[in-house]
């Protein structure tokens, strides 16, 4: 009897997948960079449209939550055309093909030059409007973007993948220029994307960002949030409130720009946390607090329970009745006391829900103090909140902390990102500088996307006296 061996088709590589993706994305990008200003403007407003127009917006934020379990719809369709809307504005007008600028003076002219195909790293949290963000930027400098979700975002960023090609058809652009990493999603796939793409931008996970960083391609990547606010004694309680609870429920607080601790003078700490209650605001007793962190840490690990999760779900899991002790139904933020910092503190790091560490300071300068110490443990050079009617402080935050962005008496999830109301660049990768073990500390936008060449002339020369550089110096401390 004749035994037949039986065939086999073996599965591609991770490399073979990614490297079909490249090889597909760099023969797009080719002729897309050869479109000028106009071809590349129709990309933007044709992505910025596939993400906007309302049915489109709604299927993705109602996917958004039934595949990730994170957040809610209503605030996720709010996010995802805000975001869009914010950074088409941001990018309309700008030059990013043939001459940028020119000085006279200097004699130089510089280019916008293509990066190539990026490699966008996007997380569960915003598997819309991060990815949406990322290939706007991406497109607007010529450049052709793939992308590499979280396993529990794939479903989201290939619905937007289909809304994108479909406008990108209609402007007879290569829908190549777009493309997401396949099912199913491996660390094997992403890493392997890192390594074959020309930039990499890692929002997301800390293990993304470190993955990014010592890939062997230029990278960009975002340090942890943890984000305190200070509310200081001259502050508009109500307003602080309001702003305060307004950010840390929206979406959930999935943003890592929502506050995790509130540092509050003690002058105003009875008024304040009134003004949170009559938002729904509930304090925990210290029985309520330990049954909520044995729930919300397993094994020191922030757990899926609550992650994502509304104040009311979160109290219902924990067993906690709110009745007769808020103004309202149900529960908006859930507060507890801390005094401690570090991990036998877990509740003074970063939470991704409507949890709020609350932190008493006798002074301003007891608050920056306590700002501090948190931002040792976690959190370091994101940004901060304050909360104050003295300006002056929030500059002496910007010198005394290690902190990219001070946010002065704003919503602070809105404000980080770029509002409408503040001058911060629309993103949602927000660079942590070194304090946040990142190379830059801009909130992420389309400067990062481009390289520039520069033609450099013979001008007047310009050279000074060795009197005119060290001569103020040669007088106070001598040759």
């Amino acid at each position: 009897m004749e035994v037949q061996e039986v065939s086999r088709v073996q599965s591609p590589t991770a490399q073979q997948v990614v490297a079909d993706l490249i090889k597909r994305a760099r023969a797009a990008q080719a002729g897309f960079a050869k479109l000028g200003q106009q071809g590349m403007d129709d990309a933007v407003a044709a992505v910025g449209w596939a993400i906007m127009e309302p049915e489109r917006n709604r299927q993705l934020a109602e996917l958004a939550v039934q595949e990730t379990g994170l957040g809610n719809v209503e605030d996720k369709v709010t996010k995802n055309h805000r975001k869009t809307l914010g950074l088409l504005r941001d990018l309309k007008g700008v030059r990013t093909h043939g001459a940028i600028a020119e000085s006279k003076s200097t004699g130089i002219t510089e280019f916008a030059r293509p990066v190539g195909v990026v490699a966008a790293i996007t997380p569960s949290t915003n598997p819309g409007a991060t990815p949406a963000n990322n290939i706007i930027n991406a497109l607007k400098c010529g450049n052709a973007v793939i992308v590499a979700p979280s396993p529990k975002g794939l479903a989201v960023s290939q619905m937007l993948l289909n809304f994108i090609h479909a406008e990108l058809s209609k402007c007879g652009l290569p829908v190549d220029l777009v493309q997401v990493l396949p099912a199913p999603i491996s660390k094997a796939l992403t890493a392997e994307l890192m390594q074959q793409a020309d930039l990499v931008i890692a929002t997301g996970s800390q293990a993304n960002v470190c993955m990014a960083y010592t890939c062997g391609t230029p990278a960009f990547g975002v340090g942890a949030g943890n984000v305190a606010s200070v509310v200081d004694s001259s502050a508009d309680v109500k307003q602080a409130a309001s702003l305060i609870v307004a950010s840390k429920t929206f979406d959930n607080a999935t943003s890592c720009s929502s506050e995790n601790s509130m540092v509050v003078l003690d002058e105003v700490r009875d008024a304040m946390l009134q003004a949170i209650r009559d938002l729904g605001g509930l304090l925990l007793s210290n029985q309520e607090k330990l049954r909520l962190q044995a729930i919300m840490w397993r094994q020191g690990k922030l757990s899926d329970a609550v992650t994502g999760k509304s104040a009311r779900h979160i109290a219902e899991l924990v067993g906690i009745d709110w009745r007769g002790r808020i103004a309202l139904e149900a529960p908006t933020v859930l507060m507890v006391e801390e005094r401690g910092i570090g991990e036998e503190h877990p509740f003074s790091g970063e939470k991704l829900s409507p949890v709020l560490a609350v932190y008493g300071a006798q002074s301003f300068s007891d608050a920056c103090t306590m700002v501090q110490k948190i931002y040792g443990y976690m959190g370091a050079g994101h940004s901060v909140s304050l909360h104050s009617a003295d300006e002056e402080q929030a500059l002496y935050l910007a010198q005394n902390l290690p902190v990219a962005r001070v946010i002065l008496n704003q919503a602070h999830c809105f404000a980080t990102g770029g509002n409408f109301n503040n001058g911060l660049p629309f993103s949602l990768s927000m660079g942590c500088g070194t304090w946040g073990g990142n190379n830059f500390s801009d909130n992420l936008n389309y400067r990062f996307y481009m390289n520039v060449t520069r033609v450099a002339r013979t001008i007047a020369e310009n050279k000074p006296t060795v009197e005119d550089l060290l001569g103020d110096y040669f007088r106070r401390w001598g040759v």
